[in-house]
Formats: structure tokens, sequence, C-alpha cells
């Protein structure tokens, strides 16, 4: 399931979509950036520096490279026609997650701080979640994660 496959809203509107609502909810900066293989926006809200990255679609996928049967192989102009929409669709989902976290901090679902967590960027330039992703990969491979439910007859 893709959100927004068939989405027509270019990237750069949605990219314009993110600004203008991290700006309404405050935000005191903004940037986006992207390589050839990445894409990133970073603003600062609360005192706290978001950054999302986002990995762009591989341009020389076989799913844009080729028909959809996988029978014949496309044109370099069609190729490019099939990535650009898969672009347009990550920018839309990043829009509506982006969106998605501010109206649940608005609503009181849950703090600034836990809708953001993964995303907030650290001194050091990193990510909380690239600062704990290697800790959690290595508690559940060694098994020191506690058991879901005590062991029976334990309370």
């Amino acid at each position: 399931m893709t959100y927004a496959k068939d989405t027509d809203v270019s990237s750069e509107k949605s990219e314009g979509d993110i600004k203008r609502i991290v700006i309404r909810a405050g935000a005191t900066a903004f940037m986006s950036g992207q390589t050839g293989t990445d894409a990133m926006i970073a603003f600062e809200l609360r005192s706290r520096r978001i950054t999302f990255r986002m990995p762009l679609p591989n341009r020389q996928a076989k799913e844009f490279t080729e028909t959809p049967s996988r029978k014949w192989a496309r044109s370099p102009a069609e190729a490019d026609k099939a990535w650009e929409q898969a672009c347009r669709s990550r920018w839309r989902a990043l829009h509506l997650c982006i969106k998605a976290k501010l109206e649940s901090v608005e609503s009181g679902i849950e703090t600034f701080e836990d809708a953001f967590l993964a995303h907030i960027q650290m001194p050091d330039g990193q990510t909380v979640s690239e600062h704990v992703r290697p800790r959690i990969a290595a508690a559940y491979e060694i098994g020191t994660m506690q058991p879901l439910l005590p062991a029976p007859g334990r309370n």
C-alpha cells in the first residue's frame, strides 16, 4: 500500500506545504535539502531541532525501468515519469506524517517530545533514533528484553 500513489501534487508543493504547517505551528527556522538519494526537512520548534531524513526511490530500480508486468523495458521518459510519481507519493506521505504528529500534539494525545522524539536532533548532529536504534537491536539480540507478560504464578 502506498499513500498518495496517484497524487498529482508536486514534490515542491508538498515541501512547501510542510514548511507552511510547521511555520504555522510556531517553527522559528526551516530548512530542506536533497541529494540524489535522500531528502531532508529540518525545523526548530519548541526549542528543539527536528530532522526528517527521507530516502528517495532508486531511479534505476526495475519498478521504474520496466513495465509493471516486467515484460517490457520502459523508455527513459516513461521511467523518469514513474520515478517522479514515486517521489511525489513519498513527499505527500512525509507531509501527512508531520501534519499528523502536529495534530496529535495539538489534540493532547501526546506531548511534543513524544510525537517527535525519534527526530529530535542531538548536539552531535544525530537524531535520537540514530542514537537509540543500535541499542534496541542489541537488547533484543542478546535477550535482555523483559518478557511482555510475567511468568505464570508471578505477579
